[in-house]
């Protein structure tokens, strides 16, 4: 009794009026560019309570009414979630599937649904096809954090006539064997796996493919923008326009996880003309790789 008495007083010192229908909290680590991201989400829900909660005043998930919808922005965001096996239904933005494995280790919570902010592997491939028709085998640097995308990664090609060619690689400064990969294969495909795409491994991925004259593709529009040739992402125009869709249902209808249906191209012509590769314009690339996903 004692316990639900603070829980009580926990939600109505957070909620002094207590919980309305359309109610939503989103909680993230403070910074002005989630802040932001929060205010364009209220925007668009005008007949909506939308609040930002910086993380390190969030109480416990299990303390809030059931009724409240609850959005979080980032891996601490999630943790804090998960800590709370009860509590609102959760949306769960800006975690990548890498991430999410770590922490759950592919035992889902009932009440997450997780919004994968890496491309799928799938559309990826693709994209590969696309930019180089001829590509017959394609080169997937993982390392012990992603591995569990490695079958997926295999099928995938396997259905779109490429051969996936996985590579165990984790040390940056080992370029040995990373030639060797590229020297067998046509290109190669990020994955959202931060040990092996972060600032402190680019140098060393990107020299060692342009040297081979291959090109990287993913695993993201940040890593593009870094001297990768190519990658499919979704930027917060289709992220809102996903949360707008997914608050319109019952939250008792949200998927477990999703990837978003709205995605743009991001291509690097620079790289593209230093590596001899004609590279479409970003839009007809995603036209296409939509087209080819609703045929």
């Amino acid at each position: 009794m004692a316990r639900k008495l603070a829980a009580c007083a926990i939600a109505l010192l957070w909620l002094p009026f207590g919980a309305q229908a359309g109610e939503l909290w989103m909680v993230a680590e403070d910074s002005p560019a989630l802040r932001s991201f929060v205010d364009a989400l209220a925007a668009r829900r005008p007949n909506d309570s939308v609040r930002f909660v910086a993380l390190s005043q969030a109480p416990a998930a299990d303390a809030l009414p059931s009724e409240l919808r609850l959005i979080t922005l980032g891996r601490p965001a999630l943790d804090w979630r998960l800590r709370s096996r009860q509590g609102p239904p959760t949306l769960a933005l800006l975690i990548s599937r890498v991430q999410a494995h770590e922490v759950l280790k592919g035992r889902p919570h009932p009440r997450v649904s997780l919004l994968w902010s890496d491309p799928p592997i799938e559309r990826q491939l693709r994209l590969v096809k696309l930019i180089l028709p001829t590509a017959e085998r394609v080169g997937l640097p993982y390392d012990e954090d992603s591995a569990f995308l490695v079958p997926e990664a295999v099928a995938a090609g396997r259905a779109l006539g490429i051969t996936v060619v996985p590579h165990r690689w984790q040390a940056a400064q080992d370029t040995e064997s990373l030639t060797q990969l590229l020297r067998s294969t046509d290109a190669l495909l990020g994955l959202d796996d931060r040990n092996l795409y972060n600032p402190r491994t680019a140098k060393t991925l990107l020299l060692t493919s342009y040297g081979q004259h291959r090109p990287l593709f993913g695993p993201s529009a940040a890593f593009v923008r870094a001297g990768s040739l190519a990658s499919s992402y979704s930027d917060q125009h289709d992220w809102l326009a996903v949360l707008d869709d997914l608050l319109k249902q019952p939250s008792s209808t949200w998927p477990a996880t999703l990837y978003p249906q709205r995605f743009k191209v991001l291509g690097n012509r620079q790289v593209a003309r230093s590596l001899g590769i004609r590279l479409p314009d970003d839009e007809q690339l995603a036209a296409q790789l939509a087209k080819e996903k609703r045929r």
